[in-house]
């Protein structure tokens, strides 16, 4: 079978191509060595998965591993501690089943609460039997746990943190396992756990006992470059693969779905097109901006995921919307649930203690999303661009200069009379909006990362391979504005 890029499910070196974890793998299982408990934290489609499958191999000459998926386990059976606790058995003893090394007390004893369920049982005897396991197994046992978001706003699995802490601050007289890895969007260290039914009266959270979890999960430019040689080694389209990479990087900042996706494009889609008859034309700047146009147009799950958590979010909606349109520099602030949620979605970073959308394709899909929103598209500014369209482009080329003085005859035409507040707020947005209907369909658009603020924005325009920026700036009349025109020649 010929290897492919994969962007449904974990990734297998076998079948897929891929980006060497070894170096990622070697510090988690330090932190494992360590015997450190602690929650992986990623986006939707992060490499989550794939990672833990990897470290699952990766630690087995050393530790016996028990690797769950928690959406196995039904929304029904999180009810009620004891369905749960029999759900649970059942999912550790399909695991075990195929293991070496399980004391045999231990595994029937997991296997009987597995098979009896009508029997009401409690938390403690499955932990119980983990502790017997932890004592006689001759390897350390380590729990992995993936898809904790399914079972997150249940009390049960709020039960199940805290027995998982009590039994990991007990270790040093009764075993336990060397080390709990759980993983999900959302990090479990910031739910709280009852002690009471007065809702004032809370506890800390059931796992703030999780170390710190500080691997990037980032594709980096060399990690990419290492994949691209994987793919260059069967197919030999002569691409440059620094390029490539460095390109990729550019757009995605490493996010590892939008690496694959875009690769997966390029190889299956772009490539044996009549633009780009074979591999070796579409592995080219040309064949990837094809590419990211064409990623920029789909429907994911991604993207649908991303646009879903800014609707779903009022105050998170306003962060981006700032961040896009008015070149508002967000601080980050741990406490501002807005920024919190953002990151943990995956739709900004931090940079130096200011907040930025994580990537120029997330940047750009949401542009596309705001400005094609039904109330924008009717205003008077959309409507006049896309009347105007016919007469921007000529043989298949965009006159950018055309554009800009037509835009700046409508803006004054219809928001002249304005307040330099009302310039400073949306320039930057009503440009934008003009220039989408004229290049929908064909070019793409996205600002410089290192110009994003409210004094001056360079915007890159992408169109069927020519690049045009555009370098907005606040009016100063006089000397200002003249010495501006001499550095702008």
């Amino acid at each position: 079978m010929s290897k492919t890029f994969n962007v449904s499910g974990a990734c297998n070196p076998d079948r897929h191509f891929v980006v060497d974890l070894e170096s990622r793998l070697r510090e988690i299982k330090s932190m494992i060595d360590c015997g450190e408990y602690f929650v992986i934290s990623r986006a939707r489609q992060y490499g989550k998965t794939t990672l833990l499958r990897a470290l699952a191999g990766y630690l087995k000459e050393d530790y016996q591993v028990v690797s769950l998926d928690f959406q196995n386990i039904e929304s029904g059976e999180y009810m009620d501690g004891s369905v749960f606790v029999h759900a649970l058995a059942r999912e550790v003893n399909k695991k075990i089943r195929r293991m070496t090394g399980v004391p045999a007390g231990v595994e029937q004893a997991i296997a009987n609460l597995a098979g009896n369920s009508s029997r009401c049982v409690r938390m403690a005897e499955i932990f119980s039997c983990f502790s017997e396991w932890c004592e006689c197994s001759r390897q350390p046992v380590v729990l992995i746990v993936d898809e904790i978001d399914t079972a997150a706003n249940n009390q049960v699995f709020l039960d199940f943190l805290a027995q998982l802490r009590a039994a990991y601050l007990g270790r040093d007289e009764i075993p336990a396992f060397r080390s709990v890895i759980l993983a999900g969007v959302y990090d479990v260290r910031n739910i709280k756990r009852k002690t009471r039914s007065d809702e004032e009266h809370m506890e800390n959270s059931p796992w703030n006992i999780a170390a710190d979890f500080d691997v990037e999960m980032s594709f980096f430019a060399e990690d990419i470059e290492g994949m691209l040689r994987q793919y260059e080694d069967v197919y030999h389209t002569g691409m440059d693969i620094e390029k490539i990479a460095g390109l990729l990087y550019d757009y995605t900042s490493g996010y590892p779905y939008l690496v694959s996706r875009i690769c997966k494009l390029i190889d299956e889609r772009i490539a044996g097109t009549a633009a780009y008859p074979d591999k070796a034309g579409a592995w080219t700047e040309e064949g990837y901006l094809a590419a990211v146009k064409m990623l920029l147009e789909e429907n994911n799950p991604l993207f649908d995921s991303l646009i879903n958590k800014i609707n779903q979010y009022p105050e998170l909606k306003s962060v981006i919307w700032r961040q896009l349109f008015q070149g508002q520099p967000v601080a980050y602030a741990a406490d501002d649930s807005a920024v919190r949620n953002a990151r943990m979605f995956g739709l900004v970073k931090t940079e130096n203690g200011s907040v930025r959308i994580a990537n120029r394709i997330f940047e750009t899909r949401l542009y596309n999303y705001f400005l094609t929103l039904p109330e924008v598209q009717g205003g008077e500014l959309y409507q006049r661009a896309s009347l105007d369209k016919n007469q921007f482009v000529q043989k298949g080329q965009l006159d950018m200069k055309r554009v800009l003085e037509k835009f700046v005859e409508h803006f004054d035409e219809i928001y002249g009379d304005r307040g330099q507040k009302f310039y400073e707020e949306d320039g930057r947005r009503y440009f934008m909006l003009y220039l989408k209907p004229i290049i929908n369909g064909v070019g793409n658009y996205y600002v410089e990362a290192r110009t994003r603020n409210q004094e001056r924005t360079d915007l890159i325009i992408d169109y069927l391979g020519t690049q045009f920026i555009i370098e907005l700036k606040l009016f100063a009349p006089g000397n200002a504005y003249k010495n501006g025109e001499k550095l702008s020649l």
